[in-house]
């Protein structure tokens, strides 16, 4: 009986605890249970809503269809730009280690490069000074030139000279810099300076200041052991001759012919498995980059060494590339990477046209060209569908995966293999794993009704970027609550998609500036002047005028007292700044949200 007794009250705690265990599992049950219930039959609620709208939320609907391997681009015999970003079959593994990668890879030991550091240092002119009255000052003979400090123009006729010797110089599209000439080979310039008395180095300094633009290197003036003879040394230079670069990216010619030939064909679908969105086969990107960056190299090599019709072969060669970034013949499904991967080509395609202005290197033919090639680039349609996508793959994804496959997607997109310990500190990772598949829901039909919000920033219409509806969306979103379960997706996964609004617009107003440009340097080819205004350029030199992509008007032109002429759109913030550009304080590159955008020239 004490036994009983001592162990009564001990069982009569473990009926509870088990009692209380149950309980409690039963409300979480019912918990998950009417959660998940409510979760669905809104998502169903909202689909159903949005697609008699018309907004495609079926991603099966986005599949691409098949085509025939001989016109698809990527079934042809030497494919350099296919990768799969996961392979899903044997068939698919075996077509992936047979593609002929194109690997284009940049190190200090790819082309020859001219480094100031490594040399004596580069003499680029010899001043010696002599008296006006002197007749030494002809001891020089042909190879020197003479100049007076009492001419006027004393100070420019030098630098003129100099920077003549030296060469032209560009940065280029991959962070080189190139030279026009081969600096290993330069022969200084040799100057015969009349002056009354010997200059001191500060009068020469301030005769040849370091900061002269050359676009290659620094100028410092070097004394020798006569007082009267001076040199002028190059420093801070790192940089390859054009030639020498050409020469070295010849090895990839054959490749950018076999990409020419492919492009003849019409249809661009790669092919492989699109059941499950996030597990499509992608093209290269990283190839895309370097081979853009590379034709984008050597046309502005073309433009140093004055050879514009083969820079318009590489321009040309960029330009049709972007095209299987658009998946003909469907258009779909289009992902937000591929779109501004195209957007940031693009970018850099009309970055290199004003490069070959400002060298004065465009010819009717060349500018005609060029002129077609951008009237044809227009990239609101396919940011457009690449946000529709977008919203349709997240939402399927969502929808139709269990736990662990969203977790394993999360850590193979991230590329950072973690252990149980590092996932359950992370919240992502607890929200995927625990949280009710009704919250699920919930994020998915929050996330569509964020997308087709952030589509409103669109007018495909009227060909427009709404900025004042960009940025109350940007607003909205950012003030969203990260530990909402509802928006948990939104609030962690939204704020990265914001910029690329901003920067498609910039890209498309540099494309359409672009546009206009080619048709005022036809005009000045002609008549030797800049037009009063852009209406004399139509329909001759341009059959339609492209508006500005903020408000619909007109881009705003001026011809410029020096000869040249302004042309902007007024920017993200609406608003006509007159020309002015504002750069970020941080990195000095272009503020997007203040100031004018204006075209280079």
């Amino acid at each position: 009986m004490e036994t009983t007794t001592t162990t009564r009250p001990g069982w009569r705690r473990a009926r509870r605890f088990f009692v209380s265990i149950a309980v409690l599992a039963t409300v979480i049950a019912l918990f998950y249970t009417e959660e998940d219930w409510r979760g669905k039959r809104d998502w169903v609620k909202y689909k159903l809503a949005l697609e008699t709208k018309g907004v495609v939320l079926d991603w099966n609907a986005l599949i691409p269809p098949p085509v025939p391997d001989d016109q698809n681009f990527f079934t042809a015999s030497t494919n350099i730009l296919l990768r799969f970003k996961r392979a899903q079959t044997d068939a698919e593994v075996e077509r992936a280690s047979k593609c002929s990668w194109l690997r284009i890879t940049y190190s200090t030991n790819s082309f020859p490069v001219f480094d100031s550091t490594k040399t004596k240092p580069l003499i680029v002119a010899e001043i010696m000074v002599e008296p006006s009255n002197s007749v030494s000052a002809i001891k020089g003979g042909s190879r020197s030139t003479i100049v007076s400090l009492n001419d006027t123009d004393a100070r420019e006729q030098i630098q003129d000279l100099i920077r003549r010797t030296v060469g032209q110089g560009i940065s280029g599209a991959a962070g080189f810099q190139f030279s026009e000439l081969q600096l290993c080979n330069l022969a200084p310039v040799h100057i015969v300076l009349l002056l009354e008395t010997t200059p001191s180095m500060a009068d020469l300094d301030n005769l040849i200041p370091e900061n002269l633009v050359t676009n290659i290197g620094h100028l410092r003036i070097v004394a020798t052991g006569d007082k009267k003879l001076f040199q002028v040394a190059l420093v801070g230079v790192h940089v390859t001759a054009a030639a020498d670069y050409l020469k070295w990216s010849d090895q990839f010619v054959p490749a950018f012919d076999d990409i020419r030939e492919a492009l003849k064909r019409p249809y661009a679908i790669i092919p492989g498995d699109y059941s499950q969105p996030f597990l499509i086969p992608i093209p290269n990107f990283i190839t895309l980059r370097s081979v853009a960056q590379t034709l984008a190299q050597r046309a502005q090599c073309d433009f140093l060494l004055g050879q514009p019709d083969k820079a318009l072969q590489e321009l040309t060669l960029i330009h049709d590339l972007c095209r299987i970034l658009e998946r003909p013949p469907a258009g779909k499904p289009i992902t937000l990477v591929e779109a501004m991967i195209h957007v940031a080509i693009m970018r850099l395609y009309a970055s290199t046209v004003a490069d070959g202005f400002k060298f004065h290197a465009w010819q009717e033919p060349q500018l005609f060209m060029l002129q077609n090639q951008l009237r044809e680039v227009n990239l609101l349609p396919q940011v457009i569908a690449a946000f529709a996508s977008q919203s349709a793959s997240v939402c399927f994804t969502l929808i139709n995966s269990p736990p662990s496959v969203l977790v394993d997607e999360k850590a193979f997109l991230s590329g950072n293999p973690t252990n149980l310990l590092q996932n359950l500190k992370d919240p992502e990772f607890d929200f995927l794993t625990f949280a009710p598949r009704g919250w699920i829901y919930q994020n998915a039909a929050d996330y569509a009704t964020q997308m087709q919000k952030s589509i409103r920033c669109y007018d495909s219409t009227n060909q427009l970027i709404i900025p004042n509806t960009a940025d109350a969306w940007v607003k909205q979103i950012s003030s969203l609550n990260k530990w909402n379960p509802y928006t948990f997706f939104d609030a962690t996964y939204m704020p990265n998609l914001a910029r690329a609004t901003q920067v498609l617009a910039y890209a498309q107003t540099e494309l359409n500036e672009a546009q206009i440009a080619c048709a005022l340097e036809r005009y000045h080819l002609q008549y030797g002047v800049y037009p009063a205004s852009l209406d004399a350029l139509a329909p001759h030199y341009i059959e339609t005028l492209p508006h500005d992509i903020i408000d619909g008007g007109p881009l705003i032109y001026r011809p410029t007292s020096d000869g040249k002429f302004l042309l902007y759109s007024i920017g993200w913030n609406e608003k006509d700044d007159g020309g002015q550009i504002t750069k970020a304080m941080k990195n000095g590159q272009i503020d997007f949200t203040q100031g004018d955008w204006v075209w280079d020239n």
